[in-house]
């Protein structure tokens, strides 16, 4: 096939999407495909360009990654990179391959890759990609919408409020928030913009920095204990993994920084844990409609009470990410879980 590896973008998570993008494209260039890896923000070229064949010419077209910073990408910088200078998010000559291909493996991650508005437009230009619909993505990126239709189906959650930038001068009686708490984007992705707060000096210097990157937090009853990760793939949960950062908690460092978190799959859990919290992963990705693939993350406490703390629609495919691990586990290598991903995702469109 004809694919386009579909990276980059103007997210806080546009280097990692880039990581991601690189080793899809590899795996999927050793299974005998013809693959650009395309940023769809930079494009390609800023010139009129004859694209005839020009999957054929892939490793001409295609973006050179570098490796993940340990910080997040200044965006005005990277917008300031771009040759023609647009502001049309997508750059030169994007949709014109996007529309050559076969299949979009959807390597993006964060604002636009992930809130639907790409997967919208490529329904409307009729092209065929990877992962969840827009409906499925726009209510999945919007964490306190997803936390509607997640409690509504009986899955536990943390209690949660929304605090707007214009309410940040109110009390914490007042804004309804218990501490210790935890503060995050209501958009955001990656731990970027994440502070755990365990009074009230620091809940205000964390809702300053959740708004370096939104105009609005949403603050969570922090809970003590263990992380898990479940994948999800066409309605069926994978073996669960378990996440212990070295240090501190599972932020932007040690999610993609190799070695910073030991990561155990099958997660040492008993069998019932086990088949509860899968229950509950494909019960999130259903109610969701995630119905190609996905990760559903979840916390335990010493209790053993779990709470899901959000659905990740387009999962990482970096070499520390948790899908792969996953997988793998039931016998299913990189190359082979890129090519599921891609059944399946032209099955249901």
């Amino acid at each position: 096939m004809n694919i386009v590896v579909l990276a980059g973008g103007l997210s806080t998570e546009r280097d990692v999407s880039i990581k991601t993008g690189e080793m899809v494209a590899k795996a999927l260039k050793e299974n005998g495909h013809k693959v650009i890896l395309l940023d769809v923000f930079m494009g390609y070229s800023d010139k009129e360009e004859d694209m005839t064949n020009a999957f054929d010419r892939a490793d001409e077209i295609s973006l050179k990654p570098k490796n993940i910073p340990e910080v997040a990408p200044d965006l005005e910088k990277v917008k300031a990179q771009r040759a023609d200078k647009s502001d049309c998010f997508f750059g030169p000559n994007v949709i014109e391959l996007c529309r050559m291909s076969d299949v979009v493996f959807m390597a993006l991650h964060g604002e636009n890759g992930e809130n639907g508005k790409i997967q919208a437009t490529f329904d409307l230009f009729g092209i065929r990609y990877t992962g969840t619909g827009y409906f499925g993505s726009a209510i999945s990126m919007d964490k306190y919408a997803a936390k509607i239709f997640i409690t509504d189906a009986g899955v536990p959650m943390a209690h949660s409020v929304k605090v707007k930038k214009c309410d940040v001068d109110k009390g914490i009686n007042e804004l309804g928030v218990h501490i210790p708490c935890v503060v995050k984007p209501v958009c955001g992705g990656s731990s970027i913009g994440v502070s755990i707060a365990h009074d009230e000096k620091s809940f205000r210097d964390a809702l300053r920095e959740c708004y370096k990157w939104e105009d609005e937090a949403l603050v969570e009853d922090y809970v003590e204990g263990r992380e898990f990760s479940v994948g999800v793939m066409e309605g069926k949960a994978l073996p669960i993994i378990e996440i212990a950062p070295v240090t501190g908690f599972y932020d932007y460092k040690n999610k993609y920084k190799a070695g910073s978190a030991v990561e155990t799959c099958p997660a040492e859990i008993s069998e019932e844990l086990t088949k509860e919290m899968q229950g509950y992963a494909e019960r999130v990705a259903k109610v969701l409609g995630l119905d190609t693939y996905s990760r559903i993350d979840f916390l335990m406490n010493e209790k053993n009470e779990m709470f899901c703390l959000e659905a990740n629609t387009l999962p990482g495919m970096t070499p520390t990410s948790l899908l792969p691990q996953e997988a793998k586990v039931v016998g299913v290598d990189f190359g082979g879980l890129c090519e599921k991903i891609i059944e399946i995702s032209l099955k249901k469109r």
